[in-house]
């Protein structure tokens, strides 16, 4: 790897880790997810950086994909277990981390299996190393705290302008897995934890998007034409939400009907929020690693 894109990567990771840390302190009793959100997008771009996706804010049986709408009133309640999963990418180099608020002291215990079930695994990431090592490592801890990993979620390679870069690293050991880590690549290491059955669905919300293709033939409006270009020249194949379109495309209400119809067409990938099958609670902790020939950087964490 380039020295100059190794910086880039480092300095998103220390970007993304001090957000991360000063978003969740924000989270209390009746604060608004909206304001902690916009507080973690505005801080990356304070910092020198940009975000690489959403704010991802999601409470109790929401495993991920959750970022405030428009007009999103709401707060997060009494006993919450609160998962902020931040992106932020420095010339396309991107960082992504999240940690668990808990605020009920009975799911301490599902929140300290995660971070464990991350440290251990960080401790045996090395070049060569299979991703089934990573997988199994993850689900033992999680198991042994009496919990179950969610084995449809997990980490996953990154690439420059792009989170989900095709490898992944699951929750719950395969022996089918293949693949291993490999010496100038980045990746997010994400255990999911839960009370629950320890399987994810698609819930009815969507609230993240992100540019699937531009060369469909397909008749748009003037207004889904500019949406779109805009969306191409401003987050390029990264996540985006309607929050960030608002400011320089106005109509909200324009702006849902366009999205409907430019993902529905195919233009437009979309994110329904994930939700624990069971409705159990969910704890997550991730952190971003870039794997050198002899060692291994952890971007996201404390130096």
């Amino acid at each position: 790897m380039e020295e100059e894109v190794l910086k880039k990567y480092i300095e998103a990771g220390r970007i993304a880790r001090i957000v991360l840390e000063e978003a969740a302190k924000r989270v209390d009793v009746g604060v608004k997810l909206v304001d902690i959100c916009e507080y973690a997008e505005k801080r990356i771009v304070e910092l020198g950086g940009q975000p690489a996706f959403p704010c991802n804010i999601s409470v109790n049986e929401v495993a991920a994909h959750y970022t405030p709408r428009v007009g999103d009133e709401s707060t997060v309640p009494e006993g919450a277990v609160v998962k902020l999963d931040i992106g932020v990418h420095v010339d396309g180099y991107i960082a992504d981390t999240a940690t668990t608020v808990v605020l009920d002291p009975a799911y301490e215990k599902l929140a300290e299996a995660v971070r464990e079930a991350l440290e251990k695994a960080l401790e045996k990431v090395r070049k060569g190393v299979a991703f089934y090592t990573i997988s199994k490592t993850i689900e033992s801890v999680i198991r042994s705290y009496g919990y179950k990993p969610i084995v449809n979620l997990g980490g996953h390679s990154l690439d420059r302008y792009v989170v989900h870069a095709g490898e992944s690293i699951p929750n719950a050991a395969d022996p089918l897995l293949k693949g291993s880590f490999k010496a100038g690549k980045v990746y997010a290491i994400e255990p999911f934890a839960t009370t629950g059955v320890g399987y994810v669905e698609e819930g009815d919300i969507v609230t993240i998007y992100a540019l699937h293709q531009t060369k469909l033939r397909r008749r748009l409006t003037p207004f889904e034409k500019k949406m779109l270009a805009y969306i191409a020249s401003k987050f390029r194949t990264l996540p985006f939400t309607e929050r960030w379109l608002v400011k320089d495309l106005g109509d909200v209400d324009k702006i849902r009907v366009a999205l409907a119809r430019l993902a529905k067409m195919g233009f437009l990938i979309q994110y329904p929020i994930l939700v624990e099958k069971s409705r159990g609670i969910v704890a997550q902790f991730e952190h971003t690693i870039v794997v050198l020939e002899d060692n291994v950087i952890v971007t996201t964490a404390k130096e």
